[in-house]
C-alpha cells in the first residue's frame, strides 16, 4: 500500500500552505507521493487550487513522485507535452490518470489499481488487506 498527500497535507487541511512547493518537498523528504493542482498560463505551469499560485518548474512536476490534477484543459495538454504523471476529473466516479491508475471518487467502488481517494471522508473499511491500493489522504493520521 502507497500513501499519497493531498496537495502535501500529513495532518490534515492546511489551505495556507495546500500546493505550496515547500510543504510539497516536505512531504516528498518524507517519502511520501504528492497529488498536486496544476494550471497553465501563458507558458508557464503553477501550483493552487482555486487559482495559480506558485509557479513551478517542469522537471518538478515530472518528479516519479508527483501526480498532477490538472485544473484547466490547457494544464492537461501542457502536462501530456512534457509527459508527466497527470489526470483530469471532476466528479466521475473514476479517472484514468496517464499511467494506467483508475483515479476514484471518494465512495465510490475501489479496485486493485484504484486510487482510494480521500478514504478518512467516506469511512472506508478494511483497505489495509489491498495491498495494491494506492491511497491519497487528506490527514494520514487517522489511518496510521
Amino acid at each position: 500500500m502507497k500513501f499519497i498527500s493531498h496537495r502535501g497535507n500529513l495532518y490534515g487541511p492546511n489551505p495556507k500552505l495546500e500546493n505550496k512547493p515547500t510543504y510539497i518537498i516536505e512531504a516528498l523528504n518524507m517519502g511520501f507521493d504528492v497529488e498536486v493542482d496544476v494550471f497553465f498560463r501563458n507558458k508557464t505551469f503553477y501550483l493552487g487550487h482555486d487559482r495559480a499560485q506558485y509557479e513551478v518548474s517542469k522537471k518538478f512536476l515530472k518528479s516519479k513522485k508527483i501526480w498532477c490534477h490538472a485544473k484547466s484543459m490547457a494544464a492537461l495538454n501542457e502536462l501530456k507535452n512534457i509527459n508527466s504523471h497527470y489526470f483530469w476529473h471532476q466528479e466521475d466516479d473514476v479517472t484514468l490518470t496517464s499511467k494506467g491508475y483508475l483515479w476514484t471518487y471518494p465512495g465510490k467502488k475501489i479496485y486493485r489499481s484504484s486510487i482510494c481517494v480521500l478514504p478518512e471522508k467516506k469511512n472506508i473499511k478494511n483497505l489495509i488487506v489491498m495491498e495494491y491500493v494506492l491511497i491519497i489522504l487528506l490527514n494520514i493520521k487517522i489511518i496510521l
